[in-house]
Formats: C-alpha cells, structure tokens, sequence
C-alpha cells in the first residue's frame, strides 16, 4: 500500500468509530483531526470534504460489521447453527460488535432525509444482510434441515427487522431486556421451522 493509501486508510479507521458514535452531522472535521493528529491540510489532501469522509467511513463500519458476522458464521456448519449465530451476535446492542451499534441503525435514522448517497449504501447492507439470511435458511432447506414450505425471504425481513428495532429499543433502555425477548421468539420460530 502506497504512503498516501495508507494515511487515506488510516483517517478512516480513525474515524469510523466517531461517525458511527456521533453521527455525521454532529462529527467535525476538528473531531477527525483530534484523533488522527493530521492538520486540516492533510486531511483535505486525501478527501474533499467531510461528506466524502463521511461515506468512507459508513463503508468502513458497515464492512467491519460484515467481516465479523462472516468470521462468526464461518465457525458453524448447520443452517440452524448459523441462524442461531447470526441472532446471537446481535444480541448484546448494548455491546455491539461495532464501536457506536449498529451502522446500519445509526447511518439509517439520520440519512433518511438528509443523505441520499448514505441512504442508498444503508438500504443495499439492508438488502445484503436480508439475503444472506434468506441463503442459509435455503440451503437448510435444500439440506433437509428445515421444512420446503418455509418462506425464507419473509423471515429473513422478520428476523432483520426484529433485530434492528431490538437494537433501537435495547440501546434506549441501556438493558438487553426487550432484545432478550426477541431472540426467543426468533429461535423459537427458527425451532417451528426444523424438521
């Protein structure tokens, strides 16, 4: 990686974890320089703008939430064990996996009216995580670990958006209780669904 990839790469990971906490709109270029110890100079030679800074790091936190989900699922073999896995390691909002909770949560409520280019990256991790969720309840189905009637697309939305609003409410109360409802009834449902 060349000098300039390389400070690119490190203004964004430095300041990933203040958007995702902060938010965009509350997050200052001073607040970047602060943590990163570059003057205003250099990091405008590597972006434009905060904006610009800004999508970096939702790509940032959102790959980040990606790469460990992934590293999780990896570990388990079954359908049934990974859909277990995926809801477990949403479980905790009050310990997110990612510094700040859920990019995904955080980027969303403030881009929806204000960012169309956030909103957009947000809605296609939506889309993603819906879809690999739907992928492995369709290969339990085809292995025979879960019934042929199943709707894998409507409960991929219902685990995704159980989760998310389990996130949303967790965090508020600064407890896990409602979330530990949530997961429940998701691996109860999940449990319906095994043959």
């Amino acid at each position: 990686m060349a000098k300039g990839e390389e400070t690119r790469q490190f203004i964004i990971e430095k300041a990933a974890p203040i958007f995702n906490t902060k938010g965009i709109a509350a997050t200052s270029m001073s607040d970047i320089m602060e943590a990163t110890k570059l003057s205003k100079g250099s990091m405008y030679v590597h972006f434009e703008n905060k904006e610009v800074l800004a999508c970096a790091a939702v790509e940032h936190n959102m790959q980040m939430l990606t790469d460990q989900l992934q590293k999780t699922l990896s570990r388990f073999k079954t359908s049934r064990e990974q859909l277990f896995a995926y809801i477990d390691f949403f479980s905790d909002p009050n310990h997110p996996p990612v510094v700040g909770g859920c990019p995904l949560l955080n980027f969303g409520t403030e881009a929806d009216d204000t960012n169309p280019v956030v909103k957009g990256k947000v809605n296609n991790g939506i889309k993603q995580g819906e879809k690999l969720i739907s992928g492995i309840i369709e290969k339990g189905i085809s292995n025979k670990e879960f019934r042929a009637e199943w709707d894998a697309e409507g409960f991929a939305t219902v685990l995704f958006a159980m989760l998310e609003g389990g996130h949303l409410m967790s965090r508020m109360a600064g407890n896990n209780d409602k979330m530990i409802t949530i997961v429940k009834n998701l691996k109860k449902m999940i449990e319906e669904n095994t043959v």
